[in-house]
């Protein structure tokens, strides 16, 4: 009896070494996969799984399983992914760890159906569930559908507060800045000590257009990485702050930060606004060997140097590249075009195989026609365009406004409205036109048909009265013009402000219209008004048909 007993306690031992055993070995294969993968080595995290767990996978952890869909999702191997998927389908209804994987697995593979479908049949969702659909949103350019999520959770955590930040700034409304506002106040302290949180933040409150809100943030954070300088950086741009940009460039060099390609990239783009040649090559020989090779580095280097005037400088970049891209052949089309250089425009745009001619790379040859003149040439070319977009039928209709072929203008307008609805741009092309050329009747007629099409349009509206007030007070009529600008002021309407910006010594001065901020702006007004007594008594006559406001005393 007792050697009976002693042989059941062996046999439960030797059963309970051998779970545990499997154990210990599901844990390190796990592991091992999980090494591999954040090494990026997703092939060789793969040959480990088949070769301990190919043909048993109903006895895989869930760990080893997670492991194993993310390798397939970064392979792109979407066979191996599903087929894992249909193996342990009758295993993993509560298994909220794995459903999360496979929910991102199939994100990655640009199957949002079967993703959703996952997601809508659990019975328990986790926060990582509501992540990987949420990423999978917007990834897919719905962030709507990741806001709705959103508002289903109950206590989001860190990843979800990113998530919703991140789906605000592809939104860009006035709403989901008001969302970001109300969720950064809301979200525990402790969650501000995440920097990712707080790059997440920083550029969703920029492209949410607040700016100020952002940089005041910025100013406040002790700690701050590369990526919200980066972030920061790209705001200032987009509102066309340059200054700020360098600025801050210098700051986070004394602040011991590396620059990084996005950086380097925010850097070119602010050098690009400014348009000085001594400032661009000052900085443009801090940028490394290592990334100036780079394609997107090449063609943001071509945009400065064509914005700079400096074409010869921009064509160098250009011909180092091997294969220009449709990025490429665009930029350098924009860059012969913004320098008045038309017709080796058109040259380039000749060479470019039919594959690689894109939307950008006609509207920017058409572009460069239109600033250029060339309105044979731009008509050719338009003409021979199959697929015509609504950007280059308002480019076209650009370049027949500026050379007054207001019948032809009407006529692409009526043709693109016969099977589209009507599009701003393209009224605002032929009010611009009509005022160049002082025809105050027709940009009248032009904007009372842009107030019944687009009246809830706010701001083109207000650039459209503008336009229009310069028309007539072009046009002589400075009482009208008068009239239509005492309106706008009067409805709050924000008209932006002119700036101009010069580089003297190296230092970089903006002025805007009217503006007396600069502590010398008595003795430049002064200036200004020596030179102009000067032009006078050499013969210059003003032309006072471009005044477009009453005179002041003495003017």
């Amino acid at each position: 009896m007792s050697n009976k007993l002693f042989i059941n306690r062996l046999s439960s031992l030797i059963s309970f070494g051998k779970r545990a055993m499997i154990i210990n070995s599901d844990f390190d294969l796990a592991n091992k996969m999980k090494l591999f993968n954040d090494n990026n080595q997703y092939q060789k995290s793969l040959e480990l799984f088949d070769k301990y767990k190919k043909n048993n996978l109903e006895l895989c952890s869930n760990f080893i399983i997670t492991q194993a869909l993310k390798a397939c999702a970064q392979l792109g191997d979407i066979r191996r992914g599903t087929t894992i998927h249909n193996r342990i389908e009758s295993h993993i209804k509560d298994d909220t760890y794995i459903l999360s994987a496979l929910i991102s697995f199939y994100i990655k593979s640009d199957d949002l159906k079967n993703a959703e479908s996952l997601f809508i049949a659990s019975k328990n969702i986790s926060l990582s569930m509501y992540a990987a659909l949420m990423k999978g949103y917007i990834k897919s350019n719905q962030p709507n559908k990741a806001l709705d999520l959103f508002n289903k959770i109950d206590s989001p955590d860190q990843v979800i507060i990113i998530l919703l930040f991140n789906a605000c700034a592809l939104l860009g409304t006035n709403e989901a800045l008001n969302l970001v506002k109300r969720a950064s106040k809301e979200i525990p302290k402790s969650f501000y000590s995440n920097p990712r949180l707080l790059t997440s933040l920083l550029d969703a409150l920029i492209k949410c257009g607040d700016i100020k809100h952002a940089e005041l943030l910025f100013g406040r954070l002790r700690t701050r990485t590369l990526s919200m300088y980066n972030a920061i950086m790209n705001g200032f741009n987009k509102e066309k702050n340059p200054s700020k940009t360098l600025d801050l460039f210098h700051q986070m060099k004394i602040s011991g930060l590396e620059p990084n390609f996005i950086t380097y990239t925010c850097l070119i783009k602010a050098l690009s606004l400014i348009g000085d040649y001594s400032v661009a090559q000052s900085l443009i020989g801090q940028i490394p060997d290592s990334v100036l090779v780079d394609n997107q580095i090449h063609n943001a280097l071509i945009d400065m140097w064509g914005k700079t005037g400096c074409v010869n400088r921009a064509k160098e970049i250009f011909k180092k590249i091997h294969q220009p891209d449709q990025i490429g052949y665009a930029t350098m089309i924009n860059c012969y075009g913004l320098n008045g250089m038309g017709t080796q425009a058109i040259e380039l745009y000749r060479q470019i195989s039919l594959e690689l001619t894109n939307e950008s790379v006609n509207v920017s040859v058409l572009n460069a026609c239109s600033h250029s003149g060339l309105v044979d040439q731009a008509r050719c070319i338009f003409r021979n365009i199959h697929m015509k977009s609504e950007r280059i039928y308002t480019t076209m209709i650009d370049c027949l406004a500026r050379a007054s072929c207001f019948d032809e203008v009407q006529q692409l307008i009526d043709e693109y409205e016969r099977s589209h609805s009507p599009v701003a741009p393209m009224y605002m092309a032929w009010l611009s036109g009509a005022r160049n050329i002082k025809n105050s009747p027709m940009a009248q007629q032009v904007y009372d048909q842009m107030k019944k099409l687009f009246p809830d349009l706010t701001d083109s509206l207000t650039s459209a009265s503008i336009l229009l007030a310069n028309a007539y007070g072009s046009s002589g009529d400075i009482d009208k013009a008068t009239d239509i600008q005492t309106q706008l002021y009067q409805s709050g309407a924000k008209k932006k402000v002119g700036l101009s910006c010069t580089v003297v010594d190296g230092e970089i001065y903006e002025f805007r219209a009217h503006g007396q901020s600069h502590p010398r702006s008595s003795e430049i007004h002064a200036e200004v008004e020596k030179m102009s007594q000067q032009l006078i008594e050499h013969g210059h006559k003003y032309d006072s048909s471009w005044i477009t406001r009453p005179l002041n005393k003495g003017e």
